[in-house]
């Protein structure tokens, strides 16, 4: 991998983060997505640098019911030193047997909460960004998660959204329960639901959110697509630490930029074409192991990152349909084999924005959703159902 030197910047003096009994040395973290937070993908951005990588959104239901594919999803390798699963739920009860179950069979050294998720399927049953608003549902969830983790001395954090909309924010009243039920750590994404990733995240809010909680340690996500933004981000919010989703996607070697940056080293990872298509079947080898050797399925996975990791890279439309619609390993290598593999770094056409960020829209919640801060007797019985299988945002 090329590494170069860029203009030195101002040394970092930014702590471990501590949560609870764990000490993070780089205070990054890998945001769970997905579909794309697998063994596999943590494994390639550990590879690069130091960070708690978080796995793939679970539901409480699902784990409880032991379904193989969220089983799957918080399996971790022998060498994760820190096991972390993010969990999803709308019922105290439920994420409550989640955490005990995790805690009691020693799955996990580190859990969050997603109150975050803007997918509508999602938000239309009052769960992921839409739950904060009930402040009674929001507090039993959090401090019954805190009181089971704390049982076996496990850090349980929770990570969270400004609010629905503009005119319904929750940030504030959502990161002060929070704190007061004994969480180790908030984390904010600075964009509302009604935003979904569109726009620009709003690193104001989460400077308020830090001055508002002195006590506790604070995480800023959002538009963080370079080790300069996430410094940036830490110089104008005083955040503890950051958290790393869309920015890495197609580009695991930025870890490697991150932990330079908090060092106070200016090294950056530049790679040439070449490299990039060894990251890619990197990458690939290993989503075969994460899927029992699956070839097939593992490839089939693969194909979505194809354009994140070839993004302002010359590749001609011919190759990148095929590298679209990859069938096994060795059709990967020999497509691979046809790039210009010489073809150096393309500088700011690589970098920025990438994934899909949507647009703003007003969103899909239940019935009479906003009308007050605390639950109704309907949407106390309805909001069983807002548990999906095992995807999530």
């Amino acid at each position: 991998m090329t590494v170069v030197a860029t203009p030195p910047a101002p040394k970092l003096e930014l702590p471990p983060l501590k949560l609870g009994p764990l000490t993070v040395d780089t205070p990054v973290i890998l945001a769970p997505m997905a579909g794309i937070t697998n063994s596999a993908f943590r494994r390639l951005c550990r590879e690069y640098g130091g960070g708690l990588y978080v796995a793939e959104m679970v539901t409480s239901r699902a784990l409880v019911e032991r379904t193989p594919e969220s089983l799957r999803i918080i399996s971790h390798d022998d060498d994760e030193k820190v096991r972390s699963v993010q969990l999803y739920g709308v019922d105290p009860v439920t994420v409550g047997q989640a955490v005990r179950m995790l805690v009691e069979e020693d799955r996990a050294d580190h859990i969050d909460l997603n109150f975050g998720c803007p997918v509508p399927k999602v938000t239309r049953r009052g769960g992921g960004s839409a739950l904060p608003w009930k402040i009674d549902l929001f507090t039993s969830i959090v401090q019954t998660a805190v009181r089971e983790a704390s049982k076996g001395n496990v850090p349980l954090t929770i990570k969270m959204r400004k609010g629905i909309d503009e005119e319904h924010l929750t940030y504030l009243d959502a990161g002060r329960i929070a704190r007061d039920s004994g969480v180790a750590a908030v984390a904010l994404h600075g964009r509302t639901a009604a935003q979904f990733y569109s726009g620009q995240a709003d690193w104001s809010a989460i400077a308020r959110l830090r001055e508002a909680l002195p006590d506790v340690p604070v995480l800023g996500n959002g538009d963080i697509w370079s080790a300069e933004d996430a410094i940036r981000m830490v110089r104008e919010t005083g955040v503890d630490g950051v958290v790393v989703g869309r920015g890495c996607q197609g580009r695991p070697w930025l870890f490697g930029d991150l932990m330079a940056a908090f060092e106070g080293s200016d090294e950056r990872h530049k790679p040439s074409l070449g490299q990039v298509a060894e990251g890619v079947y990197r990458h690939a080898e290993l989503m075969v192991e994460t899927f029992g050797n699956d070839e097939g399925k593992a490839l089939r996975e693969i194909r979505k990152h194809m354009a994140w990791y070839f993004k302002g890279y010359v590749v001609g439309s011919e190759l990148r349909t095929k590298l679209a619609m990859v069938t096994s390993l060795e059709v990967l290598r020999g497509t691979l084999d046809q790039l210009d593999l010489e073809s150096p770094y393309p500088g700011v056409d690589a970098e920025g924005p990438r994934g899909r960020a949507g647009s703003p829209k007003k969103p899909a919640l239940p019935k009479d959703w906003l009308l007050d801060r605390n639950m109704d007797a309907e949407q106390s019985r309805e909001i069983c159902h807002a548990e999906l299988d095992v995807s999530g945002g």
